[in-house]
C-alpha cells in the first residue's frame, strides 16, 4: 500500500509523519530533492513533539510492504523512498520550467485544467509586452497617469457597485457632488442650494446617448400634443463628430445630417448647419473640440443663428453641446469663451473626465440646464437594493472608481491646479508645434486655440506620405495615428499628437527629433510608387498584370538594398 506522509528535518534525522505517528529513518536523502513549506497550525497541534518553527510538505510517499502481522514484535518494513509530485503543484520549479510554458494558451475554449496563478500572471503578463506603451500612445486623449494616492483610492474601491446607492450611499453623495461640481463650471443657471441635474456614466458615449434619448423623447411629446407626425426625427451635426453620434443615429433610429467639411475648414459651419434644420430636427449638435485637429466650433454664432431661425418658424430647436475633449480646457484657459449654459439654448453638455478631466478610462458626465429638459418618463426606479433608487443610465451595474477619482481630483487640484495643467499642455503643444515648423516639410492643420494637440500634414506627399511617418514612428515607441479627413476634405492626410498632462517639454523636444530622424530615412528610400510609375511609363507596360508591377517593384527594391550595401561596404 501506498500512505502519503509529511516530512520534515528534525535533530539529524528525516522525520514521516502519519497523524500522530512518526517514523525515523537515518538522514541518507540528499536535501536537494526536498521542497518545504511551513506546516499548518491544526498539524502541528497534533504532534506535540515539534513546534511551528519545523518545516512541512507533502510531498513524499513512503511504499511500505507488508504482510499481516503474527506477533506484537515484527520485523521493520522494507521502505521505498518515492517521489509523488503533482504536475499540477506550482511549488516545483520557475514558471519558465514548467510545463505552462510549453502549451499555447487557450483561444476559443476554457482549459480542462487549472494552472498555478503564478503562471497565469507571469504568461498574461508576458503576453501583454507586446502591448504599446500607454504614455507614449500620442493617438489617444484618455488619461495614461495619476497620482500613487488616486491609484490607492481606486483599488480600493474597485469592488464597490456604483449602482447600489443604498449599500455606498457615500459614493453615490461623491458622484452627486461631482455634478454639482461640474454644472457649476459649465455655469448652469442653478440657485444658491439647488442640486444640479446630470449623471455619472462610463465616457461620453454613453452621456450623448443619453442626452439624445432626451431631446429624442421631448421633440416626440411636443410633436404628438400638435397633432403631428413624430416618427421622423433628425440631428444636425458636422461631418467630423465623433463615431458615437453615428451609433446613437443608427441605434434609435434618428437621421443623421451632417453638414460637410471643406479644405481649410474642418469643423460644422454654423450658417450651414442651421440651413439644415427643419420642423424634425431634435437638436443641433456642436463639438467642444474636434477629434480631427481640436477646434472649437462657434457655439455662440449657432446660437444667435439657431434664435433667429425659431423666432421666425416658431420651432424651439436646442443645441447639444459635446464638450467630451474641450470641457475641461475651455473654463480654465477660455474662461471668457461662450459655449455652456450661458448660450439660453444649450440644453445639455457632456463631458469625459477620463480626457481631460483627468481620470483614467471608464468616465464620463451628462449635464443638464434644469429638470424640465430631461423627461421624467426616462428616470427609472428600482427598490430591490434596498431602497427606492431613480436610474437613468444605458448601463447598470459598473465600479465606482472613476467616480471617486474624479472627485479626487476636482479636490486635489482645485481650480487653480487644473488651470496650471491646461496651461502646461497648451505651452508643450506650441514647443512641438514650432518644432515641426522648424523642419520646413509639414502645414499645421490644428488652430492655436482649441484642445492643446498638434495635427499636421506634409507639404508634399506625392514621395512619401503620412502613413509611412506614422509606421515608422512606431520604431522609437511612438503611437501617432494618420488618418484622412471626412467629406468634403477626404484629399487631406493628417498626423495627430495629443498632448496629455504627462507629455512633457522633454518627450516634446524628443518626439521632434524623432521626427526628423524618419524624414531622414525615408528622404534615402524610394516612393513606394517610383516602380510602378516607370513600369506603366515603359512601351507596353498598360497591359501588365498586377503581380507584373509587384515584380517591378521587388526588382527595384532589390536592386536599391544592394546598392546601399555596396556603399556602406557591408558583405
Amino acid at each position: 500500500m501506498t500512505i502519503i506522509f509529511f516530512l520534515l528535518f528534525f535533530e539529524g534525522h528525516v522525520i514521516f509523519l502519519n497523524l500522530k505517528s512518526i517514523i525515523q529513518i537515518p538522514y541518507f536523502v540528499p536535501k536537494s530533492i526536498f521542497l518545504c513549506l511551513p506546516a499548518s497550525r491544526d498539524f502541528i497541534n497534533d504532534c506535540p513533539h515539534f513546534s511551528s518553527s519545523h518545516i512541512l510538505h507533502p510531498l513524499f510517499s513512503l511504499k511500505i510492504h507488508t504482510t499481516p502481522p503474527q506477533t506484537t514484535h515484527t520485523k521493520p518494513a522494507s521502505m521505498v523512498l518515492s517521489r509523488m509530485i503533482s504536475d499540477s503543484d506550482a511549488s516545483v520549479s520557475s514558471t519558465f520550467a514548467s510545463r505552462y510554458v510549453r502549451t499555447s494558451l487557450p483561444k476559443f475554449k476554457m482549459a480542462e485544467d487549472s494552472i498555478p496563478k503564478e503562471a497565469a500572471f507571469q504568461i498574461i503578463n508576458d503576453e501583454l509586452m507586446l502591448d504599446g506603451n500607454p504614455r507614449l500612445n500620442l493617438a489617444s486623449f484618455v488619461t495614461t497617469w495619476m497620482e500613487p494616492e488616486c491609484d490607492k483610492l481606486i483599488m480600493s474601491s474597485i469592488n464597490k457597485n456604483y449602482v447600489d446607492m443604498d449599500e455606498y450611499p457615500v459614493t453615490t453623495e461623491l458622484q452627486n457632488r461631482c455634478v454639482n461640481m461640474i454644472a457649476h463650471l459649465f455655469n448652469a443657471p442653478l440657485g444658491e442650494a439647488e442640486t444640479a441635474v446630470g449623471v455619472g456614466t462610463v465616457g461620453s458615449s454613453e452621456a450623448i446617448m443619453l442626452a439624445g434619448l432626451a431631446f429624442k423623447r421631448k421633440w416626440q411629446n411636443k410633436m404628438k400634443a400638435l397633432g403631428k407626425p413624430w416618427d421622423k426625427p433628425n440631428i444636425v451635426t458636422g461631418a467630423n463628430v465623433q463615431v458615437c453620434w453615428e451609433k446613437f443615429a443608427r441605434y434609435f433610429e434618428v437621421e443623421l445630417k451632417e453638414v460637410k467639411l471643406r479644405e481649410g475648414y474642418y469643423v460644422m459651419d454654423p450658417e450651414k448647419a442651421v440651413e439644415m434644420v427643419d420642423e424634425n430636427t431634435i437638436c443641433v449638435a456642436a463639438i467642444l473640440g474636434s477629434t480631427l485637429n481640436g477646434e472649437f466650433e462657434d457655439v455662440k454664432r449657432l446660437n444667435d443663428l439657431l434664435i433667429e431661425k425659431n423666432a421666425k418658424t416658431g420651432w424651439d430647436t436646442p443645441i447639444h453641446v459635446d464638450a467630451a475633449s474641450g470641457g475641461f480646457i475651455a473654463p480654465f484657459i477660455y474662461p471668457e469663451l461662450e459655449w455652456d449654459f450661458r448660450l439660453p439654448l444649450v440644453k445639455s453638455i457632456n463631458v469625459s473626465g477620463h480626457k481631460y478631466g483627468l481620470v483614467y478610462a471608464g468616465i464620463g458626465w451628462v449635464i443638464w440646464r434644469n429638470k424640465d429638459d430631461l423627461p421624467d418618463e426616462l428616470i427609472f426606479h428600482i427598490n430591490y437594493l434596498g431602497a427606492d433608487q431613480p436610474t437613468f443610465t444605458l448601463n447598470f451595474s459598473k465600479g465606482s472608481s472613476q467616480i471617486i477619482a474624479q472627485y479626487y481630483q476636482f479636490i486635489r487640484l482645485g481650480f487653480e491646479g487644473y488651470k496650471s495643467i491646461m496651461e502646461n499642455c497648451q505651452e508643450n503643444a506650441n514647443v512641438l508645434k514650432k518644432g515641426l515648423e522648424k523642419t520646413g516639410r509639414f502645414n499645421i492643420i490644428s488652430k492655436d486655440n482649441g484642445v492643446p494637440l498638434v495635427a499636421f500634414s506634409l507639404k508634399d506627399n506625392s514621395v512619401h506620405d503620412e502613413f509611412e511617418i506614422s509606421d515608422m514612428l512606431r520604431r522609437f515607441g511612438w503611437i501617432v495615428p494618420a488618418y484622412t479627413m471626412p467629406p468634403d476634405a477626404q484629399h487631406i492626410t493628417v498626423l495627430r499628437v495629443v498632448i496629455r498632462e504627462d507629455f512633457s517639454r522633454t518627450l516634446a523636444d524628443r518626439l521632434v527629433n524623432d521626427i526628423g530622424k524618419v524624414l531622414h530615412e525615408l528622404d534615402t528610400l524610394p516612393a513606394k510608387v517610383t516602380a510602378k510609375t516607370e513600369l506603366c511609363e515603359e512601351k507596353g507596360i498598360e497591359n501588365k498584370t498586377d503581380l507584373d508591377v509587384q515584380r517591378k517593384i521587388a526588382d527595384d527594391w532589390k536592386k536599391f538594398v544592394a546598392n546601399k550595401k555596396k556603399s556602406n561596404g557591408v558583405c
